[in-house]
């Protein structure tokens, strides 16, 4: 059992936060084989051969984040390499800067990561923490920037649902159906864990919830000092997050950008090349790319490129505009 004791201002200090960092961490671990029943198995049959095609060895970030195994503590990503983050939504830039200048004394860890990765780092920080870092920038942009915008629209939604519920009926009510993992009583909240018995008095910090989309079925804490406790717990939807459903093209969305044009945006569910499109919808290569650049002109449409391919994806912008007009 691990518990997190509150004190009164620590009530009023919890905030939520999203990580884009973290996300990374989790989904490798997904990668890895942590998704056992299959919920990320349409992103895994896309990024695992991207990943594999790519001209960078990912061995070094891979070993950093381990899978469970009989260890109590066994599963744990190190801290050092996700720190809880300080402001609501930051980029991956400004994580990866405080991962770069992380201070020797705090790259320790319970995780299992191989002792001769460990030992490196240790001796050379400034040299792994910045390899380490360039890595995880190359595989954001092969295996999550594309999907991002889908990613983030869950994770806002929760954290709306959840800032509610923390409104209405305080920290009782916030943590009541967050998990079945985790309870909420006299001040204390406490996270099953079969092997793991640690607790943490807070002192007027507070405590950061961070949903996030990797994570499921799992709850991770952070509950070593000198970080700022915070619990990562999956949102809810997340079952949803990779459904496809049939590409119709809405009557609204083409009555206000072209026929063409919305049915590129109905396709662009996820990632998805120029030829693709153009597979998919009838329109000639050309005739596509003209349509994609307009729209990436207007905010609705990202680019990414993957190796030799560019993949396009709906931007935040366009993921509401396909929602708004119902398709």
């Amino acid at each position: 059992m691990i518990e997190v004791e509150f004190a009164m201002e620590d009530v009023t200090r919890i905030r939520f936060a999203l990580s884009p960092l973290w996300e990374v961490m989790a989904s490798v671990r997904v990668l890895k084989g942590a998704d056992g029943q299959g919920l990320h198995r349409a992103w895994t049959d896309e990024v695992g051969p991207r990943l594999a095609a790519a001209d960078v060895d990912f061995t070094p970030l891979f070993d950093f984040v381990p899978l469970p195994t009989r260890s109590p503590w066994s599963g744990c990503v190190p801290g050092f390499l996700c720190p809880p983050p300080t402001t609501p939504l930051p980029s991956l830039s400004v994580e990866l800067a405080a991962v770069r200048a992380m201070p020797p004394a705090l790259l320790r860890t319970t995780a299992e990561v191989p002792p001769a990765r460990m030992a490196a780092l240790r001796a050379d920080p400034e040299r792994w923490l910045g390899q380490l870092a360039d890595l995880v920038e190359a595989y954001w942009e092969l295996a999550l920037a594309p999907y991002w915008p889908r990613v983030l629209a869950l994770l806002e939604d929760d954290i709306r649902y959840r800032a509610a519920r923390l409104v209405e009926g305080g920290a009782r009510h916030l943590f009541a159906d967050l998990d079945p993992q985790v309870a909420w009583a006299a001040g204390t909240l406490r996270l099953a864990h079969r092997t793991v018995r640690r607790a943490r008095r807070l002192h007027g910090e507070g405590l950061v919830l961070v949903p996030s989309a990797f994570t499921w079925p799992r709850v991770f804490t952070m509950v070593n000092e000198p970080w700022q406790a915070s619990l990562h717990y999956p949102p809810r939807g997340v079952g949803t997050l990779w459904e496809t459903r049939p590409r119709e093209v809405s009557d609204a969305l083409a009555g206000v950008v072209g026929r063409s044009r919305a049915a590129l945006l109905a396709e662009l569910a996820a990632p998805v090349s120029t030829t693709g499109l153009a597979r998919r919808t009838g329109l000639t290569p050309g005739g596509a790319s003209q349509h994609l650049k307009a729209l990436r002109t207007a905010g609705l449409v990202s680019s990414h490129r993957v190796g030799r391919q560019v993949l396009y994806a709906r931007t935040r912008a366009g993921e509401a505009l396909v929602a708004a007009a119902g398709a």
